[in-house]
């Protein structure tokens, strides 16, 4: 797991706000989500905070419903963290919204992992054809203002948990997703990626999510900006 960066984060709906990210060697990256995010906690001293934070977390976001569905809504996210912490997210936010009288929602999230060593000098490319060689999605590269970047889209299946359906039983789910990765200079690759289960809203969210991509930005350790190679 890449561990060069610390980020801050709240457990509070923003507006269209700045966040980031900064490197143990000074390059720091930093992007902007937009209004009606709620973003999970990441900074806790200990479990017990940790819960209490995702807790409340769950009454902002089930106001209505009761405090056993807000229990178990605290533990679903809660037992996602084992697989936040493997794969290097350092943000972690979704949005519910309305698109055509249909309940949606996206989750957004922003990692950090470690370049692999064979990248050599074209690391888009070998991104690219190793996404290509997985066959996870549709895999294209593209010039970002902060560099070369590859994007993948695709989908992937899922479930319900069982104390979240009305049928009380696990309900199989595909997410689609958008991911895109941006290799930086100093051998680690910044990696978003938004995924929805509700087809209604994809249309929305990868709008949403294109801006997301196109916000981001590097500065190194004197706060000037950085463009990556490529």
């Amino acid at each position: 797991m890449c561990a060069r960066v610390k980020v801050q984060m709240t457990t509070d709906t923003v507006g269209e706000a700045q966040r980031g990210l900064t490197g143990s060697d000074g390059v720091e990256v930093r992007w902007i989500m937009p209004e009606g995010f709620f973003e999970l906690p990441f900074e806790a001293d200990d479990l017990d905070e940790l819960a209490d934070k995702l807790v409340g977390l769950a009454k902002q976001t089930l106001p209505r419903a009761d405090e056993e569905v807000q229990l178990q809504w605290a533990a679903m996210c809660a037992a996602n963290y084992d697989e936040f912490i493997e794969a290097g997210v350092q943000y972690a936010g979704f949005v519910t919204t309305e698109v055509d009288d249909v309940r949606c929602t996206a989750t957004v999230n922003v990692s950090l992992m470690d370049l692999d060593e064979r990248a050599g000098k074209d690391p888009a490319g070998f991104i690219a054809t190793t996404l290509r060689h997985l066959e996870l999605g549709q895999v294209g590269e593209v010039q970002l203002p902060c560099g070369p970047a590859v994007t993948c889209v695709g989908n992937r299946p899922g479930s319900v948990d069982a104390s979240l359906t009305q049928s009380g039983r696990d309900e199989p789910i595909w997410t689609s997703f958008i991911q895109v990765q941006i290799p930086l200079t100093n051998g680690t690759v910044l990696l978003l990626e938004m995924g929805t289960p509700t087809v209604e809203g994809w249309d929305v969210f990868s709008a949403m999510f294109a801006g997301v991509v196109k916000s981001v930005r590097f500065f190194d350790a004197h706060g000037a900006p950085l463009v990556m190679p490529g």
